[in-house]
């Protein structure tokens, strides 16, 4: 996300810790069946999200630190997204944008089927700032984006609309790259675009929970996705005219998507509906040098993945109405069963003394259990959610085999 232009630099904060404490009526995790009629997203998979950050971090590191838009590090990132949508059956253009930094490329990868009149685009700013290698901003949505386009060509579903991806180039220094993508369309392919969903700073280790333009009808199935897994959502207010939806929408084309926030600060409102230090900001290491792979958050990272695959699904697969990827959904009152494969009292061999999960055993963030040979650190309420069934993600980190 660009500054503010009438803002100066946002001085480092210490780093905040990640999201612990959460608000009350937490939502509670329950496995359930796929809606019959419904084009349901598969989950999108975090790990491979954070292994493209890595990638994203060690281009910095090779190239002065960076991946500032024109730079080594920029150009070894935009390589590395073309070089996998290619392989996964992508067509790839590089655009030279003539108005950008150095004339840096923006990436496009169009999928193939669904109707060429009507386009669904998704879209993150791939370039960092000069002072760090920007891997929150932002990585974190160039890497999101990567990993949704991915996982749609490795599904290859029946597609109603034609989805289109992009990296832009150069939008720390005034939304360069998609202003100029927009500013070469023609009348008539600007008109084919039916709407456009921008990610921005998706890892957040402060989150909040941000949807731009959260009341229109292009925002609804972000909105049905975290209202599924019981996360309350705001207006993306500071972020408003500063990432690159800002191009499509002064174009007159429908335009939403996801935030986690960056140098604002969370009130103490926020902290209490969900979790995480009050009058502290979201990202403490915004447009420094500490936001590295160390500053991601991986719940607020995991959720916008998903709510972006649900998005997706929604909006361009067959199948009716927006409906969530495989995930915790909030419920009142639900019934547990007990695990069929591992005692709730005695923990399999080789997990160091570590409870096994239960089936009926309330958990809080920090709990740790061992299950089906693995090590799980709890990250939300929950009582009955499986660690390693789909979904998981949300309520327990994997620690590996033990």
């Amino acid at each position: 996300m660009r500054h503010r232009p009438t803002l100066a630099a946002v001085a480092a904060m210490a780093a905040v810790a990640g999201v612990v404490a959460w608000g009350a009526a937490p939502a509670v995790a329950t496995r359930t069946a796929e809606p019959a009629a419904a084009a349901v997203a598969p989950e999108v998979s975090v790990a491979n999200v954070k292994n493209h950050l890595t990638q994203f971090y060690g281009f910095a590191q090779s190239n002065g630190g960076n991946r500032f838009s024109g730079s080594g590090g920029y150009t070894a990132s935009l390589s590395y997204v073309e070089q996998k949508l290619a392989a996964a059956g992508y067509t790839v253009t590089r655009q030279a944008c003539t108005s950008c930094t150095a004339g840096s490329q923006n990436l496009i990868a169009e999928w193939k089927g669904g109707d060429a009149n009507q386009v669904f685009m998704l879209g993150a700013h791939l370039d960092s700032v000069r002072a760090g290698s920007g891997i929150n901003d932002n990585g974190s949505g160039s890497a999101g984006v990567l990993e949704t386009a991915l996982t749609l060509a490795q599904q290859n579903p029946t597609m109603t609309k034609r989805v289109r991806f992009a990296w832009w180039a150069d939008e720390e220094q005034g939304l360069r790259g998609s202003t100029y993508y927009v500013s070469q369309l023609s009348s008539t392919e600007r008109s084919k675009i039916k709407g456009y969903l921008n990610f921005d700073m998706i890892g957040s280790r402060n989150a909040g929970y941000f949807i731009n333009n959260i009341s229109t009808s292009l925002a609804a199935s972000l909105k049905a996705y975290y209202d599924a897994i019981g996360v309350p959502t705001e207006e993306n207010v500071e972020g408003a005219n500063r990432s690159d939806d800002a191009s499509f929408r002064n174009a007159g084309i429908p335009t939403s998507g996801i935030a986690a926030g960056a140098s604002a600060i969370k009130t103490a409102a926020q902290a209490q509906k969900w979790g995480g230090t009050a009058n502290a900001s979201y990202d403490s290491c915004y447009h420094s040098s500490c936001d590295t792979t160390g500053n991601i958050s991986d719940v607020p990272l995991g959720r916008a993945v998903n709510g972006m695959a649900s998005a997706l699904w929604a909006n361009a697969v067959g199948g009716t109405g927006p409906s969530p990827s495989p995930s915790p959904t909030k419920t009142t009152s639900p019934t547990p069963t007990a695990s069929p494969t591992v005692s709730p009292t005695t923990p399999p061999a080789g997990c160091g003394g570590l409870q096994a999960w239960s089936a009926t055993k309330p958990y809080v963030p920090g709990d740790k259990v061992s299950y089906n040979g693995h090590r799980y650190s709890s990250t939300w309420y929950s009582t009955g959610a499986e660690p390693g069934a789909p979904g998981s993600w949300s309520v327990w980190t994997d620690d590996g085999a033990c």
